[in-house]
C-alpha cells in the first residue's frame, strides 16, 4: 500500500505510439512509448516473448488518436 498525497492532476501520455508491458499475474502494466508505429511494433514483438503485451495506439495531445475511416 503506498502512502502520501494522491496526484492533484491526471497523467497526460506525450505524442506518440504506446504499448503496455504486464508481468503475468500483475494488475498494472508499464506503458513504453515509441515515435514511430514501427518501432511500436518492433518492441511488442520483443516483449511479447517473454510478457503480456497490449497495443495501445497512437496518442496526440494527451488523447487517444481514433483511425479516420475513408
Amino acid at each position: 500500500m503506498r502512502t502520501g498525497r494522491p496526484r492533484e492532476r491526471a497523467i497526460t501520455l506525450r505524442d506518440g505510439f504506446y504499448i503496455e508491458i504486464y508481468n503475468s499475474g500483475e494488475g498494472k502494466g508499464l506503458k513504453l512509448r515509441s515515435e514511430t508505429e514501427e518501432a511500436m511494433e518492433l518492441a511488442a514483438k520483443q516483449y511479447s516473448r517473454f510478457k503480456k503485451v497490449v497495443i495501445l495506439g497512437e496518442y496526440k495531445n494527451g488523447v487517444k488518436r481514433v483511425a479516420e475511416s475513408a
